[in-house]
């Protein structure tokens, strides 16, 4: 819980109330990996805090699991369209390895969000990250070469070959297995 409101506690002053707040309405989970924490279609209920482990997003195209994001200690995370819209999700959300979480529900954000103003101004702030961060990462993506875009995903997450499946990787990446092999034999 602490490394929870230290992460809040980077982006607004906390108060004693919204300190306390947060310890009653975050919720800690240790979840097995390979869970699904949500399922296309479903509703997201949840905001997510990643204490320990890792996460994923994917869909499916075409029948083919398609790696969308990935999460690692000391990230928010959910299924941000049906999270914040309060929509079907159109993505599933797994745990990927052994992983401590803390969660909120919907109706407890709204809450914290109407009840504290400094959270309410964490909501925004988070909003905004997340958004400028995907919008530069997804802009600049697209014009990067296979490894380019490899190694930017290693200077986000350095250690992800040892926690994420290398066929994960490739799909996040855009490419088959056998280039992602090329690609780290020549790093």
């Amino acid at each position: 819980m602490e490394e929870l409101i230290q992460q809040i506690a980077s982006k607004i002053k906390l108060s004693p109330e919204l300190k306390a707040s947060i310890k009653e309405l975050f919720i800690e989970q240790k979840v097995p990996k390979k869970t699904q924490l949500l399922r296309e279609f479903q509703y997201c209920q949840n905001l997510y805090f990643l204490s320990k482990g890792t996460v994923r997003t994917f869909y499916y195209h075409e029948d083919k699991i398609i790696t969308s994001w990935f999460y690692n200690e000391g990230n928010f995370f959910s299924s941000w369209y049906s999270f914040y819209l309060q929509k079907p999700s159109f993505e599933y959300v797994e745990v990927v390895e052994d992983s401590t979480i803390y969660k909120i529900s919907y109706d407890n954000y709204q809450l914290l969000l109407d009840r504290h103003s400094d959270f309410e101004r964490f909501g925004r702030l988070l909003a905004e990250e997340y958004t400028a961060f995907i919008d530069q990462y997804s802009k600049g993506y697209m014009f990067l070469s296979a490894k380019e875009r490899y190694q930017l995903l290693l200077t986000y997450f350095p250690d992800i070959e040892l926690r994420v499946k290398l066929g994960d990787i490739a799909s996040f990446l855009g490419i088959t297995q056998e280039t992602l092999s090329r690609i780290r034999s020549r790093k």
